[in-house]
């Protein structure tokens, strides 16, 4: 993993001469962490203007405040937790610092939890699974025990997955319930680890609170915009970490990525916007900036393709993933996520039309459990903006010249199937409808009264009833066929 910084470092800083900065060396870096109350600590988030840096972007003083409101009124204690699992492919901001610039992150968290009163941080980190080390654990390990700190840090390993890097989700495998988005929106400031006001972030934005915290908003201002001052810090092409100054022009980033050579990009990761050729010199990298030419700046990911690979081939990949990915809760994520695939699918080879992946991508908006559903569709409707030509070369000629490079990261086997499915007999069924009783959701009945579709790919929570609904079909028309062996959930 590469690291640049254009322009002053902060969160980079000492890291052109130590791969780790130790407590030691971070404290020659940047200073000792001052004390603050709550009230002081929201002021000061207002003057820096501090949002969140895991996607939303949501003001980082509001959350104090609702958390702060909401442990008065109820007379509790809080909790601080620092979202470091990234589950998107693209991210690797956050695993940079947690790996190699701890201390600002702990030093953000430790700030947070004095300030409110809670008596430890939780940080979220992916699982890494078969690997012998995990650089992220170690790190945190030997940052904890260099501190000596009086607050409690305890770190959660979570599934990598895509949702669960979901606040929502985060907080239910820290409560020991399944890692996803919980089936209806709740706000962490009212009830979040053990039910307690929780105040929750993701790892960079502990960072820059605690850079913004130890020199002062002044100080803060003199990088950045003025409707974002400081730094960002993004993830470019999956492998590299460039902080920069917001406001600082797309091109120049990619220039200096070694990317000026680029079709099209992808900022905000995969529920992010694509961007044109024609419009990415004109780009900014800030909220406004991205807004102003119809992107986002999200998560801080930037994922550019060249003119090697087939753009609708490499969104119809990431697709596939995202409905892979669903945690199997509400309707537009069950029935949309597959509808907007299959519908984008269906253009490579010419037989679809935009106006169905524009139909499938409003299925449910606005009314799922999370906001995955309408995050891919952006992600989609994007695609079929920027790439039109593309679009009308597929429909004349059913593809193109260029293959499907593979050049948007993805894990490892993401196309293998991995979870069961919902077979249907038609020569058996007698349309009962018990499934769709069952299933509801998942099931859908023609207007006679029979499953619309024979082979329904069945998520995790869900497993259980459709298990119930083979058992319970009058007319033994219904079976599961397992995932095949060694998928990976």
């Amino acid at each position: 993993m590469r690291t640049l910084t254009l322009g002053t470092p902060r969160l980079t800083a000492g890291l052109d001469q130590h791969h780790r900065v130790d407590h030691t060396a971070h404290r020659d870096l940047h200073g000792p962490l001052p004390q603050l109350g709550a009230d002081d600590l929201i002021t000061l988030a207002g003057l820096g203007s501090l949002r969140g840096r895991g996607g939303a972007g949501f003001p980082f003083a509001r959350k104090v405040r609702a958390v702060q409101t909401s442990v008065l009124r109820h007379d509790s204690t809080a909790r601080v937790v620092v979202n470091g699992t990234e589950g998107e492919p693209g991210s690797v901001k956050d695993r940079m610092l947690l790996t190699r610039a701890p201390h600002l992150v702990l030093d953000g968290a430790e700030l947070a939890a004095r300030a409110l009163g809670s008596p430890e941080v939780v940080i979220g980190v992916a699982d890494e699974g078969s690997r012998a080390a995990d650089p992220v654990l170690d790190s945190l390990r030997s940052a904890v025990d260099e501190r000596g700190s009086g607050t409690v840090f305890r770190v959660v390993r979570m599934p990598d997955r895509f949702v669960s890097g979901q606040a929502g989700a985060l907080v239910q495998g820290i409560n020991g319930r399944v890692p996803l988005p919980p089936g209806t929106p709740r706000r962490t400031s009212e009830s979040g680890v053990a039910g307690l006001p929780t105040l929750l972030s993701n790892a960079e934005t502990y960072a820059q609170l605690a850079v913004l915290a130890i020199g002062g908003a002044d100080r803060y201002a003199e990088e950045g915009c003025a409707s974002q001052p400081g730094t960002v810090l993004l993830s470019v092409s999956g492998d590299t970490v460039v902080e920069t100054a917001a406001g600082t022009r797309l091109s120049r980033l990619l220039s200096a990525c070694g990317l000026s050579s680029a079709r099209a990009v992808l900022v905000g990761g995969y529920h992010g916007a694509w961007l044109s050729a024609e419009e990415m010199p004109r780009a900014r990298l800030s909220r406004d900036g991205m807004s102003e030419v119809g992107g986002t700046l999200g998560a801080g990911i930037v994922l550019p393709v060249t003119g090697d690979t087939c753009p609708l081939g490499e969104t119809a990949r990431v697709l596939r993933y995202l409905a892979r990915e669903s945690s199997g809760q509400c309707g537009p994520c069950v029935r949309g996520m597959p509808a907007l695939t299959d519908s984008f699918v269906r253009l490579l080879s010419g037989e679809g039309s935009p106006e169905d992946v524009l139909v499938a991508a409003g299925i449910g908006e606005g009314k799922g459990a999370c906001a995955h559903p309408d995050g891919s569709a952006v992600f989609a409707r994007s695609a079929l903006r920027v790439f039109s030509e593309d679009l009308s070369t597929h429909s004349l000629t059913g593809g193109c010249s260029r293959p499907v490079k593979g050049e948007l990261p993805l894990p490892d086997g993401y196309d293998t199937p991995v979870h069961p499915r919902l077979l249907v007999d038609w020569s058996r069924c007698d349309g009962h409808g018990l499934c769709a009783e069952l299933l509801p959701g998942l099931v859908q009945l023609d207007r006679n009264g029979f499953p619309e579709e024979p082979d329904i790919p069945v998520p995790g929570p869900l497993e259980g009833d459709a298990e119930l609904s083979v058992r319970m079909c009058p007319a033994l028309a219904l079976r599961i066929r397992a995932p095949e062996p060694g998928a990976a959930r």
